[in-house]
């Protein structure tokens, strides 16, 4: 019966086509964008992840306060400056979600962890990468493998003073494990959780505040889960898919800090939008949803990832950044859209 489902689901997949269009929602438009991704002619761009620096890291030849990973699924992963520039790409192929998390120590030295869902050949798993400040590029920790159908979403999060990795497999089953240091100084990884969403899912995001983990179904919706392990699959749906506030496929979920607000926001890719709601005490609270219009750079169609960070994020976004995958890049393949988080709110009225 599992595999009647799946099979259904990649059929309503693959007949469900994004609009050419930006969908309903809020208009806002990029302030710049990244260079295309090098796979020509294929569904390669996919996920990207930002972290922020108080101070300069240079990268290549690239200076800037911080950057911006993003995947090529077909070839490996980039990292951009905060003005897009291309600082450095690490071809390691078949590159999912990545996501990063601060303050990892290896070695006895605060490093940027990042992990990518990695579904290479002999490498099924998550591949980590290390960056610490003051390096002069983002160096290849390790691969650890796990024993899921496809790796597919990946998301950090931290509790109890612990680094949790939570791998989604295309099939729904997520899997979510201790991530340290080993004795030999490469990456370990001890399973403390495994549930099953149901269907064919991907994007995922951690909510530490609220101890909540979302993952989006593709074809059903935003689901919440807690984040303990101890919680096991008990969980309430955010919101279904109702051809409104979400078309499917429903596919990046990020969280956004806006001083003492925080904003959930999912990739509405079947018609091209992007779906906000805010984070309280009874639950996430719909707010509305924005979408990417033409302007400097052209407009956002059929979204994938995306990832946010409120704050100052360089001296061009000082109260955040969202950056979303674009599905169709005209001229070029797939790149990566910047959207100034004041933006949003504007349009939004928040």
């Amino acid at each position: 019966m599992r595999l009647s489902v799946l099979t259904a689901a990649a059929a309503l997949l693959a007949a469900c086509s994004t609009v050419e269009v930006p969908g309903p929602g809020a208009p806002v438009q990029a302030r710049l964008e990244t260079p295309a991704v090098g796979t020509d002619n294929a569904d390669a761009a996919d996920d990207p992840a930002i972290w922020a620096s108080s101070a300069p890291v240079t990268i290549g030849e690239v200076t800037s306060k911080g950057f911006v990973l993003g995947t090529d699924k077909k070839a490996g992963l980039y990292v951009y400056g905060l003005d897009g520039q291309v600082m450095q790409f690490l071809p390691d192929g078949l590159l999912n979600n990545v996501d990063l998390i601060e303050g990892f120590s290896v070695g006895g030295r605060p490093h940027v962890l990042i992990g990518a869902s990695d579904r290479g050949p002999g490498r099924m798993g998550v591949s980590f990468y290390l960056y610490g400040p003051g390096d002069a590029s983002v160096r290849p920790w390790g691969v650890v493998p796990y024993d899921v159908t496809e790796p597919y979403g990946f998301c950090f999060g931290r509790l109890n003073g612990q680094t949790h990795a939570i791998l989604v497999s295309k099939d729904g089953e997520v899997v979510q494990s201790v991530i340290t240091a080993g004795a030999d100084g490469n990456p370990a990884m001890r399973v403390v959780r495994r549930f099953q969403v149901g269907s064919i899912s991907e994007g995922c995001v951690v909510d530490e505040p609220s101890g909540s983990l979302f993952v989006n179904e593709e074809l059903v919706g935003v689901w919440r889960y807690g984040f303990d392990p101890a919680s096991g699959d008990s969980r309430t749906q955010v919101q279904a898919i109702d051809g409104d506030r979400l078309t499917a496929d429903v596919e990046g979920a990020t969280i956004l800090v806006d001083g003492a607000t925080r904003y959930l926001i999912a990739s509405s890719q079947g018609d091209s939008g992007f779906a906000v709601w805010r984070l309280e005490a009874n639950g996430p609270a719909w707010v509305g949803r924005f979408a990417v219009h033409d302007g400097v750079v052209d407009g956002v169609t059929g979204t994938d990832g995306l990832d946010a960070l409120g704050g100052p994020v360089g001296d061009a976004f000082p109260q955040g950044l969202i950056v979303v995958q674009d599905d169709v890049n005209p001229g070029g393949a797939q790149n990566f859209k910047y959207v100034d988080w004041r933006d949003v709110k504007t349009a939004m009225g928040l």
